[in-house]
């Protein structure tokens, strides 16, 4: 991924502003490693976790109407699982001691996710290839054109009445 130094830098920057961090990942939504800074942890293990629960979230947000998915926020004995969108392709999981404000969590959590999510799509935009043109322009092909022909004169027609007959033109 062309983005990964700039997603890195993002992830380390995250967990300078959130000391309580004890790990970060960036991850495609199926579920592949895009950036990590998850010691101690299996990335590739924490990332297909995080597709399996963003399966879920989307089908409960789904199924309750609740709209788009945003985050997910699982706590455990020890402390926080974190996941938030990360533009349409991504999303951003964030590991959290049990002290953590969940508060400041979530406010950098969303403001990372949505700087990866357009790091990721930037450098989607430059991977893709720029339209090819043609040396030579083949000229373009003209729609049929459409003429009207004259009908012809319709022929007078008769109508018989019991009483008269009429002769339309």
């Amino acid at each position: 991924m062309a983005a990964e130094a700039e997603v890195i830098d993002e992830l380390h920057r995250l967990r300078a502003r959130v000391p309580q961090l004890t790990g970060a990942l960036a991850a495609s939504v199926d579920g592949l490693v895009l950036a990590q800074d998850t010691p101690g942890v299996d990335p590739d293990g924490l990332a297909a976790l995080t597709a399996a629960a963003l399966g879920v979230a989307l089908r409960v947000t789904d199924a309750t109407g609740q709209g788009d998915f945003r985050e997910l926020l699982v706590r455990g004995v020890h402390g926080y699982v974190a996941t938030y969108a990360a533009g349409g392709t991504a999303v951003l999981t964030l590991l959290a001691q049990d002290r953590v404000n969940v508060g400041r969590l979530h406010l950098e959590g969303r403001r990372a996710g949505t700087r990866i999510g357009e790091l990721i799509e930037a450098a989607a935009a430059r991977a893709e290839p720029a339209p090819q043109t043609p040396a030579v322009k083949a000229p373009a092909k003209s729609a049929p054109t459409r003429t009207r022909t004259a009908r012809a004169p319709a022929k007078p027609r008769s109508t018989t009445n019991a009483r008269t007959t009429t002769t339309e033109s």
